[in-house]
């Protein structure tokens, strides 16, 4: 007997979370850059410039794990963030090899700079939904990241990092 179940459409994409997610995070980015476009920085060197300013001296490895971020891929945010003069490495005392991450006074102005675009970006992304929707959502977003953390390439390991630094301190 043949089957006859309703031919795929394109609600098998349109309708499903991962494509959902996916349309958002581009959406979200393209708001960022375009609210942040003065200062030619992306959302992700954004997280980490607010990583490095929060734990000075942390290592690459550590502010992988602090922002969720491959750590091969993280290497070339280092490197603009450096050419951009708004980080510096510099070498670990205990240990040569490992380079420390630095705010530079640049860095640090730009953070200062930015924070009112990246809040019009962040408040432009909930904008549409009404008030309680936007905690609803928010509040629902953060239960699946946590909950959903372990099926990460790259999982939250914020704490495990943070303790490691504060050891090494």
């Amino acid at each position: 007997m043949p089957n006859k179940s309703a031919p795929v459409t394109m609600d098998a994409v349109y309708t499903k979370p991962g494509y959902l997610f996916r349309r958002m995070q581009q959406i979200a980015v393209s708001i960022f850059v375009e609210e942040c476009r003065a200062y030619d920085l992306t959302p992700v060197q954004y997280a980490a410039l607010v990583a490095i300013r929060t734990h000075p001296g942390i290592d690459a490895t550590r502010l992988s794990a602090v922002i969720a971020f491959d750590r091969s891929t993280l290497g070339n945010v280092i490197e603009r963030l450096e050419a951009k003069q708004y980080i510096e490495r510099k070498s670990g005392r205990d240990d040569k090899r490992v380079k420390l991450l630095h705010l530079t006074k640049k860095g640090a102005a730009l953070l200062r700079d930015i924070m009112p675009s990246v809040d019009r970006a962040q408040a432009r992304m909930l904008q549409p939904l009404k008030p309680a929707d936007r905690k609803t959502l928010l509040a629902l977003l953060t239960q699946l990241v946590d909950l959903n953390n372990e099926a990460s390439r790259v999982p939250l390991r914020a704490e495990d990092a943070l303790e490691h630094f504060r050891k090494s301190s």
